[in-house]
């Protein structure tokens, strides 16, 4: 994970729809940056609907909220159609910003040995600066605890 205080790396990734979006696109704004494993699976599928059904109180907070994972802009369409995500999906299938922002890491899994996405979110400020991290979030309650830290809870 980085650390929080340094500048968030910027990266270019490909939206839902094939368009290019970068992180310096949002400056003014709070990003709130999550890293998840894969589209439609039990977990991933609860956190991305926390985020959805908070997305008008975050935007109130003057913070977006950008989805990032491996999985291809055509998966990225489906799951958020599936669960009408009123926010961005990149598609990082080169590992790009997920490696660059230490997501990437070694994972057990019923004594397997792989590596994978460590569910991780960043709030990065209107300047680009990382104001918090945080590692190996849960699912259900990934979306409230960042609304809580944007309340100053």
């Amino acid at each position: 994970m980085l650390e929080v205080g340094t500048k968030a790396p910027d990266f270019t990734l490909s939206d839902k729809d094939g368009n290019a979006v970068s992180l310096s696109d949002f400056r003014g704004k709070k990003v709130i940056l999550y890293f998840y494993p894969k589209d439609n699976t039990p977990g991933c599928s609860r956190q991305a609907q926390g985020f959805a059904a908070l997305n008008a109180e975050l935007e109130g907070k003057n913070a977006v909220v950008i989805g990032i994972s491996k999985d291809s802009a055509a998966s990225h369409k489906k799951f958020a159609q599936k669960y009408e995500l009123p926010f961005l999906l990149l598609s990082d299938p080169e590992l790009q910003a997920i490696q660059a922002y230490g997501v990437w890491q070694e994972k057990k899994l019923y004594g397997k040995v792989s590596m994978g996405v460590v569910r991780s979110t960043y709030v990065i400020d209107e300047n680009g600066v990382i104001e918090k991290a945080m590692p190996k979030v849960k699912p259900d309650s990934n979306a409230v605890d960042v609304l809580a830290y944007l309340a100053g809870e």
